[in-house]
This record gives C-alpha cells, sequence and structure tokens, in this order.
C-alpha cells in the first residue's frame, strides 16, 4: 500500500482534538450534575438519556472522521503499466556569443538580454525537445536535443563570450552544427545528391533552428547553407537583437576595467544589428525573422505565430505505473459512520 496524499496525516490533529474535547466534555457535565442532586437523585433526572449511546455517538464521530482522513490520504494498491505518449517540436536555439554581443544598445547586453529572454521562454516547455549551440568564429554543441529543461537552463547559464575561443561571428557555422545535431538529417547528407529529397520526405516538419545573433556574419555562405537545412526539413527562424544605430562594444581587459574593442587598425569598433543577412537566412529556409525590442523579445511571438502551427513528432514513450486507488473503501465507511451518529438517538425509548 502506498498513500498518494500522505501529507493529510496532518489531519489526525483534529480528530485527537476532538477526543480530548469529548473526554473533557463528559467529565464536566459529570461534575455539573453531581452538584445538583445526589446519586440516587440523578437517576431520576436521567430517565430520558441514554448516556452509553451518548459516548457511542462520539465514538462514532471520532471513527468516521478518521475514515475520511484516511481517505483524503489516498490510499493505492494494486498497479498496472501504461505507456504514456508525447507529441512535440524538436527545437535548437543557436546564440551568438561574439564580442559585438556586449554592446549595451539593449540592457544590460545583447547577449545577457538574449539568455534572460530564452530563460523565461523554455521554463513554460512541456514536451518539446530543447537544444543549444554557441557560436562565434565556429560552433559548438551545448546542450543536445533534451527534455532536461533544467539541464539546458545550467548550459545557458554557463555561456559568455569566452566560451567559443575563436573570434568573428559565423552564422553558416551555426546551421552546420545545427543539421549535424539532427541525427536523421546528418545522415542523409552524408549521402549521395538525392539524400537531401529523401530527408526532406521523412524528416518531418517538426525541427526548427532559431538564430539569436545581432547580424554580423564574417564568412558567408549562410544562404547556401539555409537552403540546405531546408531540404532537410529544418526551418530556420532569426532573431535579431541591437538597433541600426547600434553601439560601441566595450570589452574588460582585466576586473573592473572595461575598454572599447578594437579593430586591427586601432579604431572602436561599433556594432549594428544587420537585418538583411537574417531576413534572407530566413526566408531561404522558409521560416522567419522578427526584430527583438525592449518590451518583447520575440520568442513568445515566434511559437505563437510559426512554432505551434508547424507539425509536431511523437516522441518516444515511456511507461508508467498507474496505482489503483482505494480511496472509495474508506471514505464510504467514514460517512457511513458519520450518517450513523446523525440519525442515532441518545434518548431511551
Amino acid at each position: 500500500m502506498r498513500f498518494a496524499q500522505p501529507y493529510f496525516i496532518l489531519f489526525i490533529f483534529i480528530a485527537i482534538g476532538l477526543v480530548m474535547f469529548y473526554v473533557w466534555a463528559f467529565r464536566a457535565r459529570k461534575k455539573t450534575r453531581s452538584k445538583f442532586a445526589q446519586e440516587s437523585g440523578l437517576v431520576e433526572l436521567l430517565t430520558q438519556v441514554n448516556l452509553k449511546r451518548q459516548r457511542l455517538k462520539a465514538i462514532l464521530l471520532i471513527l468516521g472522521l478518521l475514515f475520511c482522513f484516511f481517505a483524503l490520504m489516498r490510499p493505492q494498491w494494486g498497479f498496472k503499466w501504461q505507456k504514456i505518449k508525447r507529441k512535440g517540436l524538436d527545437i535548437i536555439i543557436a546564440l551568438d556569443t561574439s564580442k559585438s554581443m556586449l554592446a549595451n544598445d539593449v540592457l544590460p547586453n545583447r547577449l545577457e538580454r538574449a539568455k534572460l529572454a530564452i530563460s523565461d521562454w523554455t521554463r513554460n516547455f512541456k514536451g518539446d525537445r530543447i537544444g543549444l549551440i554557441a557560436f562565434a568564429g565556429s560552433a559548438f554543441l551545448e546542450c543536445p536535443l533534451t527534455i532536461d529543461y533544467g539541464g539546458f537552463l545550467l548550459s545557458l547559464e554557463n555561456i559568455d563570450v569566452a566560451t567559443i575561443p575563436r573570434g568573428g561571428t559565423s552564422i553558416s557555422s551555426a546551421i552546420k552544427e545545427a543539421m549535424r545535431d539532427y541525427p536523421a538529417v546528418g545522415r542523409a547528407q552524408m549521402g549521395s545528391g538525392t539524400s537531401s529529397d529523401i530527408s526532406s520526405s521523412v524528416a518531418g516538419k517538426y525541427k526548427a533552428l532559431i538564430i539569436i545573433t545581432d547580424g554580423e556574419d564574417h564568412e558567408g555562405g549562410s544562404l547556401r547553407l539555409a537552403e540546405e537545412a531546408k531540404k532537410a526539413g529544418i526551418i530556420i527562424y532569426c532573431i535579431g537583437i541591437g538597433t541600426r544605430e547600434g553601439e560601441l562594444v566595450f570589452v574588460e581587459q582585466e576586473p573592473g576595467r572595461k575598454e572599447f574593442l578594437k579593430d586591427s587598425e586601432g579604431n572602436a569598433v561599433k556594432s549594428r544589428l544587420n537585418e538583411d543577412i537574417l531576413q534572407k537566412i530566413a526566408l531561404a529556409s522558409g521560416g522567419a525573422y522578427i526584430r527583438s525590442t525592449n518590451t518583447d523579445f520575440g520568442l513568445e511571438l515566434l511559437y505563437k505565430e510559426n512554432l505551434s502551427k508547424m507539425e509536431k513528432r511523437e516522441l518516444e514513450g515511456k511507461m508508467n505505473k498507474l496505482y489503483d486507488e482505494k480511496f472509495q473503501i474508506p471514505l464510504a465507511i467514514g460517512l457511513f459512520l458519520i450518517l450513523l451518529e446523525i440519525i442515532m438517538s441518545d434518548r431511551k425509548k
């Protein structure tokens, strides 16, 4: 036997309190009666009252409550196995960790704002698998596709501009890494020229890549890879973070001292949002582009307008042990005892 809600055992203190009250009440009543009459006179005074039935009614009420409290604890015994199936999307977030993401035209800066938005967004996930890629001059899978949202958030928390040692920004490397991270896609890309068509028909429509970046792309080739991703069944959505006017980038050289990021010629670097390339990548893959703002980062809107309409795949089910509820038995006994106490009279016939 097990109890689904064992904390209701605390209600036993109510029953104990009721027992103490009845003991006190019966004793107090006896003392009160003895003040008004002698023992011989009490027999005549109590000719219409059955003291034993009064005690029996108290016992029935207490037992009835105990059985009801026992029912609240939801006793369970016996079980059966049931396969639980879930449906969801496979979502990989590629987060730009280049130094340009330190620009504070979005407070506290672009990278920290993105991390906060992703964290808030994923806390409401139920069933969707989510993965995380960090990219700058190259890309690295920080968290594979998982439904362990706690592990995902831990990986997200550890990301900073030092995560990818290679400088620059390569959106193409993020797309490549995402294509490798989808097992079916990775196998298709290793095959012949027709494998992309096969993957497109089999891979389904539940794979999404969300690229969060300011749009700087130093290597190129991202448009071609976006088209390949589309053939492989991956839809790319881009969220642009930053402003068109841009902002100078501060880099912490040592604790407590920040300096402007400078180019090879010694000029201060000003990073601007490049929406053009992000719009083209999204268009090439059949996705969408959303510009992040201070009031709405764009992830909620993206899920509502785009991701929620994608075809969800059936994820691998798991076997759950379902216990048989037996609370009905003590509940029926408890209610019967309480009803019996109500209809029982303490008067002598």
